[in-house]
């Protein structure tokens, strides 16, 4: 599955990255550049980690572990803040209308993403909590690339593509351990209630939500 993750990536990434990153034009932030460099990064170093585990190096992936701990500590703070940034630069630079609803998307990516890597750090010496909760954390930075396709972005597909992912890990878990491991149980329903909330913010943009981004974004 590690491996999985890289298809989506460079497939949905390859096609914007070009026009929207290297030969933008206006040119992009700067720590859009960052943004692209650590998420990347945490592809690699989860592909990484997996192998590492697969050939029983196990004392080498707990000690750079601490490098992924890092890694999304500054991918969540980058996350929160090139969605506020990127949404700026729409509006101001490009003209763009609407897009300011948009904003619960990449705010529930890393909530989600926080919080499985956060209980993932506290259970790393737990494997069976520990694997699940890197892996479905990883599963939720998946919409960014597919929503690069335009069928699937613009039908808002990319959050059941999304769950399909974590629906086949709690199905190598039926079939190779007997049992679906009980953190998918407790966290898929959760998830499912923040991605409800944005797509609904973002498709109704009701008054409450408006106000809150007008806020977030010194409008």
């Amino acid at each position: 599955m590690s491996f999985v993750f890289a298809v989506p990536v460079v497939l949905g990434f390859s096609r914007t990255v070009n026009a929207g990153l290297f030969h933008a034009n206006p040119p992009r932030p700067l720590l859009l550049w960052m943004h692209g460099a650590a998420f990347s990064t945490w592809i690699v170093f989860f592909i990484a980690q997996s192998s590492l585990v697969r050939v029983h190096k196990v004392s080498v992936h707990r000690a750079i572990g601490w490098f992924g701990a890092a890694l999304a500590a500054v991918m969540v703070v980058l996350g929160f803040a090139i969605a506020v940034i990127m949404t700026r630069f729409d509006i101001s630079v490009l003209h763009q209308t609407g897009v300011d609803s948009f904003l619960m998307v990449p705010f529930g990516d890393m909530i989600v993403f926080g919080s499985c890597v956060g209980a993932a750090i506290y259970f790393r010496k737990k494997p069976v909590y520990h694997r699940p909760l890197l892996f479905i954390a990883t599963c939720h930075l998946m919409d960014a690339a597919v929503g690069r396709f335009d069928f699937i972005f613009n039908h808002s597909l990319f959050y059941p593509f999304l769950d399909f992912l974590i629906v086949l890990g709690m199905v190598r878990d039926r079939i190779v351990d007997g049992r679906v491991n009980k953190v998918y149980l407790y966290a898929l329903p959760a998830i499912v209630v923040i991605q409800a909330l944005a797509i609904y913010t973002w498709r109704v943009n009701p008054a409450w939500w408006a106000a809150i981004t007008h806020k977030i974004l010194g409008f």
